[in-house]
């Protein structure tokens, strides 16, 4: 069982470490993970590169913010420049990676453009409520697209919340073909405490980059005023 959909440290809402996420979901007995941290590659990489386990996936991805809601892609090797949805949808494919649209019915404006160019639907996000994960289940039976499930983990307790069955027999490298064979789905929702403790997370690490600016700001100013 693959959980498709997991946030490290190098999210803004999340403060999970790379050594963390690989031992808790091989403690929960998952075969395999996807690292999608918000707008960049850098937890799945590391997670990839810290993982000695032949036997173990790890899928380096990334949830990229464009204007009509989240875009993951999977199997990446390039960080994702545009926040563009269009140009998101061909930078992935362009570097052969494959495009989910997660949890479709929250935080989304979809469109058929969308909707149709991507490889597959998240039907299950333990972060969603069931009639969002009902809704994202039928969208994706109405365009016959291939499903994902993941936990959306930010903390330590969620990885696993959400996972997706995979014949691994059906590929030879299943990092390069994630969504082949799905055999099944299991779930379970994530308390609420835990996606508002997310938020709180968001907010100091804003907080600490605006104090990170102000303080580089400072310096300088200081530079510049010691030269005259």
């Amino acid at each position: 069982m693959i959980d498709l959909h997991i946030h490290s440290k190098y999210s803004f809402d999340s403060l999970l470490s790379p050594k963390t996420i690989l031992k808790v979901a091989k403690k929960k007995g998952l075969t395999g993970i996807a690292v999608t941290d918000h707008n960049t590659i850098r937890g799945g990489l590391e997670v990839r590169n810290i993982n000695k386990d032949s036997d173990f996936t790890v899928i380096v991805g990334s949830e990229v913010q464009t204007e009509i809601g989240d875009i993951i892609g999977l199997c990446l090797n390039e960080e994702i420049k545009s926040r563009i949805s269009i140009e998101v949808l061909e930078e992935i494919k362009d570097q052969e990676g494959f495009v989910v649209l997660p949890h479709p019915f929250r935080g989304h404006k979809l469109n058929q453009y969308i909707i149709e160019h991507s490889d597959a639907i998240e039907v299950f996000n333990g972060r969603s409520t069931p009639e969002e994960n009902n809704n994202a289940l039928e969208l994706a039976k109405k365009y016959n697209k291939p499903f994902t499930a993941g936990s959306d983990a930010h903390f330590a307790s969620e990885i696993g919340n959400g996972r997706i069955g995979v014949n691994l027999s059906a590929s030879e490298n299943v990092e390069n073909e994630p969504l082949i064979d799905a055999l099944g789905i299991n779930g379970q929702q994530s308390p609420r405490y835990l996606v508002d403790a997310s938020q709180v997370i968001k907010s100091l690490k804003h907080m600490e980059y605006l104090q990170s600016i102000q303080h580089t700001a400072c310096l300088a100013y200081r530079i510049l005023m010691s030269r005259h």
